[in-house]
């Protein structure tokens, strides 16, 4: 078990040198947060949960191997595989259970947020690749989002499909 303080970081804590920690999208807002706002722009404050919460995910629910069953060998022109391939990935994630310490950093950042902003905050949800606009690579648009997220089971619930959003037809294809 990892300290739950790695699994949420604040836009304040982060800049572009976290793009491997919380992806592009996330170390961006970080650095609009951190930079922006400092000069009257007004940017929402807001966290980013880690890849290491999502690695935390997949390892505590054994479902590396599971994956790795679903995935490995899988010819990504051949859409019935791709199809079959990519609906099981997304099974296996959607079916892992959310460890109780990476349950409770998320809820805890959307408590802190609901104290500055108010209860009737709602939270965009979205994933933000590891390696999403790269020199080899974009993956910007690949994984889903979630808008309007008001709840502590909404939230949760949106986290594990942006999670499994790694695993559409189009992001496995890409």
């Amino acid at each position: 078990m990892t300290d739950s303080t790695s699994y949420v970081r604040w836009f304040k804590e982060l800049g572009i040198a976290d793009v491997a920690l919380v992806g592009g999208k996330n170390a961006s807002l970080g650095e609009m947060y951190q930079n922006l706002t400092a000069e009257g722009v007004r940017v929402p404050n807001g966290f980013a949960v880690t890849a290491e919460a999502y690695n935390y995910v997949l390892e505590s629910n054994n479902a590396w191997p599971k994956l790795h069953a679903a995935l490995d060998g899988l010819n990504p022109d051949n859409i019935k595989d791709l199809q079959a391939g990519g609906k099981k990935a997304r099974e296996i994630v959607m079916n892992c259970v959310l460890p109780d310490d990476l349950k409770a950093a998320i809820l805890s950042g959307y408590n802190e947020l609901k104290q500055e902003y108010g209860n009737d905050i709602s939270l965009a949800v979205r994933s933000s690749a590891t390696a999403e606009d790269s020199p080899e690579a974009s993956f910007a648009g690949q994984n889903d989002s979630y808008l309007n997220i008001s709840s502590d089971e909404a939230l949760l619930d949106a986290y594990q499909r942006c999670l499994a959003s790694n695993f559409t037809d189009r992001s496995i294809h890409y």
